[in-house]
């Protein structure tokens, strides 16, 4: 897939196929512990296809935790939990120099690796922390690396944070900084189950049967496949017509521009700059990539819009007022082609 040749169609369809099966491999290996959430799995495993991190939203409780968990197994890849809590520091998150002392080396500082350096970094209740501690991920989310004490130190790759935030505990957090949100490639809302959702839950979580997620890569290949799967993401052909409809997309969501919405104007302080269309471009391919097309159509920017905008969106007070929500808008947006 590194070196897909878009002339040959049948090495493009074999990639194309081989991406497709892939990902439907890795989503029945996550369902053997996730039950239902398909449009989140889908959608988280999508956002690692195009090289991004996601922020999963829901109440507690609702398998979260075990989503990320399930995903990192399925891919082969190293995974590493940070609960953030108002307490936590920034050095917890990427390490720090320590002074050791070794036999005939006399003392000198080392540096002590935090959990940041893994393919998948679970940072739990993020919304927890202080903005201090959440600005420690900004660098390695956007550049891959972390510097300490004027050194830098590059990550392994991949590397994904899956943030996950609670939208009912409001004491004791943190709104995340624009700037944070806006290096989620998605966010992604989680569902509560419904019944029949609960019973199998229940069956599953209950009893004395256990259905162990295996690894689709091996740690010694998952790099590799990934990086591959990431590649042919960057090869769908985007039309100009869809590139236009994008670029419309997002003035209809800013309010400063002359194609914004009424109710954009109303209620939006700030709408989504370039990286929410990068978002909305790099999720649209991998859209139509599980649909077996090497090319975007207008029904795989409609799928991604929502995920890729909703945190890109900042609301006024007059939208609070009126209970109305980024979906709203969003949704306004992409129901009036």
């Amino acid at each position: 897939m590194n070196n897909v040749d878009l002339r040959d169609t049948a090495s493009l369809s074999q990639a194309v196929n081989e991406f497709h099966g892939s990902f439907e491999r890795v989503e029945r290996e996550v369902g053997k512990t996730i039950v239902g959430m398909r449009e989140v799995v889908r959608g988280t495993l999508a956002a690692i296809c195009a090289r991004g991190h996601v922020l999963l939203e829901g109440a507690p409780g609702l398998g979260k935790t075990s989503l990320v968990k399930a995903i990192s197994t399925a891919l082969g890849l190293t995974f590493k939990r940070v609960q953030f809590t108002p307490d936590l520091m920034p050095s917890d998150i990427t390490g720090t120099q320590v002074l050791t002392e070794e036999p005939g080396e006399g003392r000198r500082f080392v540096f002590k690796e935090g959990p940041i350096f893994a393919n998948i970094v679970l940072a739990d209740e993020i919304n927890r922390a202080t903005p201090k501690t959440q600005s420690a991920l900004l660098e390695a989310m956007e550049e891959r690396q972390v510097t300490v004490l004027n050194q830098t130190y590059t990550l392994p790759r991949p590397f994904f944070v899956l943030a996950t935030q609670n939208p009912i505990e409001l004491e004791g957090t943190y709104p995340l900084p624009e700037a944070q949100l806006d290096r989620f490639l998605v966010k992604i809302l989680v569902p509560p189950p419904t019944s029949g959702e609960m019973k199998e839950i229940l069956s599953r979580t209950t009893g004395t049967v256990s259905n162990p997620v295996e690894a689709v890569f091996s740690p010694e290949e998952a790099p590799t496949q990934i990086a591959k799967m990431q590649s042919l993401v960057r090869h769908v052909v985007v039309s100009d017509p869809i590139q236009e409809v994008i670029v419309r997309l997002i003035a209809a969501l800013t309010p400063s521009t002359p194609f914004a919405t009424p109710n954009a104007k109303r209620y939006i302080r700030f709408g989504p700059g370039p990286r929410g269309a990068q978002s909305l471009v790099l999720s649209a391919k991998v859209a139509a990539l599980l649909d077996k097309r090497i090319n975007v159509a207008f029904e795989d920017v409609q799928k991604a819009i929502a995920s890729t905008l909703r945190h890109r969106l900042i609301l006024n007070f007059q939208a609070e007022a009126d209970g109305i929500t980024p979906d709203d808008l969003i949704e306004e947006v992409r129901s009036a082609r």
